[in-house]
């Protein structure tokens, strides 16, 4: 193992908008910590947001921050607390750290708990950097048969799991799911690992259709057909979008459940639909213990992700990353923290 330098180059967010690289201090982990050196994150569409608007909801970028939370990568260091043992392991990392006592944390709900602190939240540093830390137990070591990119997008792959989990999937189900990006089709995949025996793709992008379907689930342009008829067991929202919402409520067969993943403002619904059909409607916030689920889906084969990966980027180009993250052509976007630059971005695979 190399040695550890004292500085590292991180990409910083220090308002909308602007993006800079800077000098900063490599952090030396806490007794129950250990030291990640980073090898490939994902962008997310959280990070965009925060870089087009500096907030969501009460989340605000009122100082400089470290964006990207979807990780992976190599223990260089330990605290004095963990094994040093661990040194030298490719890892996964769960990019939160509860505070372990609260109730939502004693009740397992750690998703919850009110003093999170998350990767990529403000006011908590991500993983566009060359270093970072993380609690031992949330840094899950990975297989080489797991990539560097497929380990850093066990973190949407988890957002997936979730919503299975709330929906209560199970074998012989119909499930739609509205929105054929990356969590689409990741929701996608992980609903047929579930036991679903149908699983249906709308999205109004043509581009996007033809990615999802190349995942082997039918595709549907919900502007030109109906899935009211579709009886759905589960509808899962990846889109954000009212419109696909209310369409995904009306889709679910009397006693179905909605899952709302993507993010969306307030939305009118119909109450009477909802309580005289039983149709439950809930939400997902992160994630709570799915990542041996994730490593274990994707050991298996029943999930593929690095085919989701259509561009690489250096760390000097985040912001190109961040850019162009949502287009059509694209799918998962990926930061090489230890690369200054990559000189072709865009990678050849099944979704490029």
């Amino acid at each position: 193992m190399s040695e550890i330098p004292s500085k590292m180059t991180a990409s910083v967010l220090r308002g909308v908008g602007d993006i800079v690289l800077e000098q900063r201090e490599v952090p030396s982990p806490a007794p129950d910590e250990v030291l990640v050196k980073v090898r490939s994150v994902g962008v997310c569409g959280s990070d965009v947001h925060y870089y087009q608007h500096g907030r969501i909801g009460d989340y605000v970028v009122n100082a400089p921050l470290v964006l990207g939370h979807e990780a992976s990568g190599d223990i260089v260091a330990v605290g004095s607390g963990v094994d040093p043992v661990r040194v030298g392991q490719r890892v996964a990392i769960e990019p939160q750290r509860p505070c372990r006592v609260c109730e939502f944390c004693r009740e397992g709900a750690y998703n919850l708990c009110p003093r999170m602190e998350f990767y990529a939240t403000p006011p908590i540093d991500g993983a566009f950097c060359e270093y970072v830390l993380i609690q031992d137990d949330f840094a899950y070591e990975v297989p080489d048969t797991i990539s560097d990119h497929a380990a850093a997008l066990m973190e949407p792959l988890s957002v997936g799991i979730a919503a299975a989990q709330k929906g209560g999937i199970k074998v012989g189900d119909t499930v739609l799911i509205a929105g054929g990006g990356p969590i689409g089709v990741i929701a996608a995949q992980v609903a047929r690992a579930f036991g679903a025996a149908e699983v249906v793709v709308a999205d109004i992008n043509p581009a996007r259709r033809e990615l999802a379907a190349g995942y082997g689930v039918r595709v549907i342009d919900p502007a030109a057909e109906s899935t009211e008829d579709l009886g759905a067991h589960v509808f899962i929202d990846a889109s954000g979008a009212t419109p696909a919402i209310l369409n995904g409520i009306r889709s679910v067969r009397a006693g179905g459940t909605v899952v709302l993943v993507g993010s969306a403002d307030q939305i009118p619904l119909s109450v009477p639909e909802i309580a005289m059909r039983e149709v439950n409607v809930t939400g997902t916030f992160r994630y709570t213990n799915t990542w041996p689920i994730a490593r274990s889906l994707l050991t298996t084969g029943q999930v593929e992700l690095d085919s989701l990966v259509t561009h690489e980027y250096g760390i000097e180009q985040v912001e190109e990353a961040l850019t162009g993250e949502g287009a059509a052509d694209s799918l998962k976007r990926m930061v090489l923290p230890g690369v200054l630059k990559v000189d072709d971005p865009v990678v050849r695979g099944r979704a490029s």
